[in-house]
């Protein structure tokens, strides 16, 4: 240590941080790295054979259309799901068009994976025939629909032919999942490689924080394949992808954060080591407080209903821990043991004059000049941009969360979508994709009755009986996906449930769909309110005050209302989307809480630690100054990483990217910068009530800072 350097505190934190960048053990540290992905890597690779992206999966036990799903494997050996060919020709179908259809069926059959075909049906109008054939499983579904498509469309000149269905539909988006993982990982990867080389300036420092995250995101694939293999968690491709982005963005968000404080003390002290050790010793209190909210946040889903929302918080907090993890073990270890040439060509060099506590506000130009229009003008900047952000809440009234169509999926029109289309023009809507009804065999007769006297059923398929219960397929008159299709639903269990000693249960993809809407409207409602608890209570904990985490609870939802809002406009306006899916102001509310108050613990903890020695004001300024533009470039990089989503083709994904990148923009820019520092330095000491530091005698408070403001 320096002659000139500030002794240590001796703290158990600061000789843990000191034991991580130790000269001996740092290489124990990576040590255990290497050792932990080794054992552990090769299980990462496996998550894809675990994920569950059947609408069915997603669901409680408890619903009805799941309870269907489980009785449905008495009646066959093999779970399958229905592809519908569909063929169209304006003009009218010919001969050699069904005899092409007849020929078409034998082909497909010997596919593997499908089971007998029924067809082909004409339609009334002459112009489309139907052929209905299952698929089992889900492994063969992409490649026999894909081989099936080929097949189909080799056809007489004139005639269109489509696969469509719930199989037509899964094998496109189960298409998208297979490749969603690989995307992202690569896209993340690049946009995190890039921002790092702009924020850095150095063509090597980049390197040991995508490292670092690498290893994060490995070992959280690993734990979630585990969980999901030998705990029952519900992974699907929306959970998987958000996981990938989500390491890259907050691992990255981490070390940014530390790399920043290391530069600093590599200027207080010649000893690489004791530099780690001091900026460990300082950053790690806020980027723990942030992955713990975060990781928290998160795990209140798990109170979900639904399985696939219950299965995201897991997930998502296993990798914000395993982020933690690496960013506060790997990342210092490997800094420490590459040494200071990692910085080049900005290499930071020790030097006395760094020991002052303002030399550092010298080099933050921009953000200085900021903190100091905060501070001439706290309560107008408060008031313009909180009015800013209101106005955007009118945008709320643009959001459709009722869910999404099976067009309004997809950001493009697959030839599902299309197919389904075809049907809908020529045959009864509903064709295709049937309400499936459940009952005892002995009630079949009044469960028939009461299922032909539901208004919106068309039609009754023949019944199919097995260990004391009958099967029905009834085809509804609207198409599956539609509202009116759910209200049939609705009357149909009336209907059903009606008949005594029956013990009927209606399923399909309808009622999945009316049950998976109704799950998460209840779980919006639960959620919200334990997560603003839950967050709240640890800023409490973290700042040992009441009004601080107030004002920073206060902004942040504020601003998550406004991104709504805006992207509500945006989505509706500028993409055309019809809407979100029913579970996406949940997630949307999870993801930018708990990263938009990251933000502001990174600030306001550094404020604190300002505030005891400088006063309040003063160290609200100073807080701002130099960690604006470290917390900029994190937000930069997080809203980069999670806008990858926004490109991939399936509507909920993209627009559960876009949303957390705006909001993300949006906090980092106008309410971390802006609106909670003037906030703050408005109210002065007062936002560390009711802890000592609010009053004059222990916040350091000068007579001029008192009457700066009103």
């Amino acid at each position: 240590m320096s002659a000139h350097s500030p002794a240590p505190p001796r703290t158990p934190a600061h000789r843990v941080a000191s034991l991580i960048a130790g000269r001996r053990t740092k290489w124990a540290v990576l040590a255990l790295w290497v050792v932990l992905l080794a054992a552990l890597g090769p299980l990462a690779g496996k998550l894809g054979d675990v994920e569950e992206n059947d609408a069915a999966a997603w669901l409680p036990a408890g619903a009805e259309s799941t309870k269907v799903v489980e009785l449905q494997e008495q009646f066959r050996e093999d779970e399958t799901m229905l592809a519908v060919i569909v063929y169209e020709r304006p003009s009218g179908i010919t001969a050699a068009d069904r005899a092409k259809a007849t020929a078409d069926i034998a082909a497909i059959d010997r596919l593997p994976g499908t089971e007998k075909a029924q067809g082909p049906f004409p339609s009334k109008d002459g112009k489309a025939l139907q052929t209905l054939i299952p698929i089992a499983g889900e492994d063969e579904l992409i490649d026999v629909v894909d081989e099936s498509r080929d097949l189909v469309k080799r056809g007489p000149p004139g005639l269109a032919a489509h696969i469509t269905g719930p199989a037509g539909g899964g094998a496109d988006q189960f298409a998208v999942f297979e490749t969603i993982d690989g995307f992202l990982l690569m896209a993340a990867g690049a946009v995190v490689i890039i921002l790092l080389l702009i924020i850095y300036r150095s063509p090597t420092l980049w390197f040991v924080p995508v490292l670092s995250a690498v290893f994060a995101l490995g070992l959280a694939q690993a734990v979630v394949y585990l969980l999901a293999k030998n705990a029952g968690l519900t992974v699907n491709g929306q959970s998987a992808g958000i996981l990938t982005v989500l390491v890259f963005g907050v691992a990255t968000d981490y070390a940014l954060l530390l790399v920043a404080r290391y530069r600093e003390e590599l200027h207080r002290h010649e000893d690489r080591h004791e530099a780690m050790a001091f900026a460990l010793h300082r950053a790690a209190p806020a980027i723990i407080a942030s992955a713990a909210t975060v990781a928290v946040g998160l795990l209140c889903l798990m109170v979900a209903e639904m399985n696939s929302t219950a299965g995201m918080g897991p997930v998502a907090a296993a990798g914000v821990i395993t982020a933690l993890a690496s960013m506060t073990t790997l990342l210092p270890a490997l800094l420490v043991i590459f040494g200071r040439w990692l910085f080049w060509p900005l290499v930071p060099r020790y030097d006395a004059k760094y020991l002052a506590p303002e030399a550092f506000e010298a080099e933050h130009g921009i953000w200085s000049r900021i903190a100091a229009f905060v501070g001439r003008h706290p309560r107008a900047l408060w008031a313009a941009t909180s009015v800013g952000l209101a106005a955007l809440l009118f945008g709320l009234g643009s959001l459709n969360a009722n869910g999404l169509s099976n067009e309004g999926q997809f950001t493009g029109r697959p030839d599902s979508i299309v197919g389904a289309e075809v049907v809908a023009r020529h045959f009864p809507a509903g064709s295709g994709d049937p309400a499936v009804v459940i009952a005892k065999a002995a009630a079949s007769d009044e469960v028939a009755a009461a299922i032909t006297k539901t208004p919106g059923i068309a039609e009754l398929g023949r019944p199919a009986t097995v260990n004391g219960y009958v099967q029905y397929e009834a085809t509804l008159r609207a198409a599956a996906d539609s509202k009116a299709a759910q209200d049939t639903i609705d009357r149909l269990r009336d209907a059903v449930h009606a008949v005594p000693s029956a013990d009927a249960k209606v399923g399909g993809t309808t009622a999945t769909t009316l049950d998976i809407n109704r799950a998460s409207d209840r779980d919006n409602m639960l959620i919200i309110p334990i997560v603003l608890a839950v967050v709240f209570l640890i800023l409490v904990l973290l700042l040992r005050a009441l009004v601080a985490p107030l004002l920073m609870m206060a902004t942040v939802v504020l601003s998550f209302l406004a991104s709504l809002g805006a992207c509500a406009l945006i989505f509706k306006h500028v993409f055309g989307f019809e809407g979100t899916d029913t579970g996406f102001p949940l997630l949307a509310f999870i993801f930018l809480v708990a990263l938009g108050v990251d933000y502001n613990i990174f600030l306001m903890h550094r404020v604190r630690e300002e505030a005891q020695s400088l006063g309040t004001r003063r160290g609200i300024q100073r807080g701002l100054t130099v960690t604006g533009g470290v917390i900029t470039s994190a937000g930069l990089v997080l809203a980069a990483t999670f806008a990858a989503l926004a490109t991939l083709p399936l509507v909920s994904m993209a627009e559960m990217g876009f949303v957390v990148a705006f909001g993300v923009l949006l906090d980092t820019l106008i309410v971390r910068s802006l609106l909670l520092p003037a906030l703050s330095y408005d109210i002065g000491r007062r936002i560390w009530a009711p802890s000592r530091l609010a009053s004059p005698q222990d916040s350091g408070e000068t007579e001029r800072e008192k009457v700066l403001v009103g």
